[in-house]
């Protein structure tokens, strides 16, 4: 199993895309591997049959682990990862790189020539005594995650074939005597994706310091500007600028006028980053992307509008490179297109701060000669991290913001 990203342990094969006895050739994917952040391809290092798969589809293994074997005939002399899969000489091993970014798959057509002969300390889900059961990846992975035996499981889809609905009921039914669940509840396996959230956040709230500072800002000439920009990219065919779009811009702006903030804590000082590696959530159905936009100090608010509007699409679809979501030095957050007014967003350990970002609001508001009229409010609310950032600091941070979206003709600079 390669390490496809920095905080990778471990990963699910999707599905395989060569079947035991098929020909492989060097560079060419062979399977398809679900990692915490994203499904990528695997391709193989060498030239020669695929003679063993020893994690099935739907199953889990640590990087490092040995996944199939590849018997490369008189080609064993050649490459230093020849033998580090088993005993064999012309045995090497698959998946010590990674290749583009692929999709996830349900099926492979390949899987019915893949046998069910396992590695040593391979994960038994799956197989049983008299054959391999028919199952979806899907409900593989969650058999797995679950401690089910699949022989046990009665399937529900096409001869019997075992799916994920069917691993949820049994688990439920299963589930311990001393705290029975209610009528209709189920467990849901954790996703690596969602292991991954749940470890780092824990992390940020336990070892890291956090304060809060919020303001409300009027949100008028942003919108102003706004609607007079997407006015003229229409007629020009342009696209459109989102009001994300400005506050990434602000946020990158103003970080390189208070550059304390663009930093890290480590134990042997506060690392301040040379650039504006920015990045921001996108939600996705199993938990939070975060693409980067790097060097984002130095990016136009058009070109941030068509990058970021691209990360979002490839990261709903799974198309991203693991360079493109790791080693942000800033993150904003926004919640406002979910109608959220204000939130505390949790920091993204190594980084110092987070920027949660609400939905503008109307509401009446007091203007400069005491009257009241109906204006337009977006609260913004800045995460610190006190090791790193003190209160003055933070407040100055949060004050060129709102001047840059109070003004956002600045922002056009």
């Amino acid at each position: 199993m390669p390490k496809l990203s920095d905080t990778m342990e471990d990963g699910v094969v999707v599905r395989w895309l060569k079947s035991i006895g098929e020909t492989v050739a060097k560079g060419e994917v062979v399977a398809e591997i679900e990692t915490d952040k994203a499904t990528m391809e695997m391709e193989s290092l060498e030239d020669g049959v695929l003679s063993e798969i020893y994690v099935e589809e739907g199953q889990r293994a640590s990087v490092g682990q040995p996944m199939a074997a590849i018997d490369a005939g008189d080609q064993s002399g050649e490459g230093a990862s020849i033998g580090r899969l088993s005993q064999s000489a012309t045995a090497s091993p698959v998946g010590e790189r990674s290749g583009l970014q692929g999709g996830p798959a349900e099926g492979s057509a390949a899987a019915a020539a893949i046998t069910s002969s396992q590695a040593p300390g391979q994960a038994a889900g799956g197989a049983a005594p008299s054959g391999r059961v028919k199952a979806s990846p899907r409900a593989r992975k969650a058999a797995e995650e679950m401690n089910l035996d699949l022989a046990g499981v009665e399937g529900s889809g096409p001869s019997g074939r075992v799916l994920y609905r069917d691993v949820l009921a049994a688990g439920s039914a299963g589930a311990s005597s001393d705290h029975p669940p209610a009528a209709g509840s189920h467990r849901v396996p954790l996703s690596s994706m969602r292991q991954l959230i749940a470890e780092r956040m824990v992390e940020s709230k336990t070892r890291i310091p956090h304060f809060y500072l919020q303001v409300e800002i009027d949100a008028e000439p942003l919108l102003e500007l706004q609607g007079q920009v997407n006015s003229d990219l229409e007629e020009w065919g342009g696209g459109r600028l989102s009001l994300n779009d400005m506050v990434l811009k602000a946020a990158a702006a103003a970080l390189t006028r208070v550059p304390q903030l663009n930093a890290s804590f480590t134990p042997e000082g506060i690392l301040r980053h040379g650039q504006v590696d920015l990045e921001f959530a996108v939600s996705l159905e199993e938990g939070l992307l975060t693409p980067v936009i790097r060097s984002a100090e130095s990016k136009s608010l058009r070109q941030i509008s068509r990058e970021a509007g691209d990360l979002i699409e490839r990261a709903r679809s799974q198309r991203l490179n693991p360079d493109e979501y790791r080693g942000g030095t800033f993150t904003v957050s926004n919640l406002g297109a979910r109608g959220i007014d204000s939130f505390q967003a949790i920091i993204d350990p190594p980084q110092a701060a987070i920027l949660g970002v609400g939905a503008i609001v109307k509401k009446p508001v007091v203007d400069k000669d005491d009257r009241i009229r109906p204006g337009h409010r977006l609260n913004l609310t800045l995460s610190c991290d006190h090791r790193v950032v003190d209160g003055a600091v933070a407040a100055e941070f949060l004050g060129r913001i709102r001047r840059l979206l109070q003004q956002p003709a600045l922002l056009l600079l």
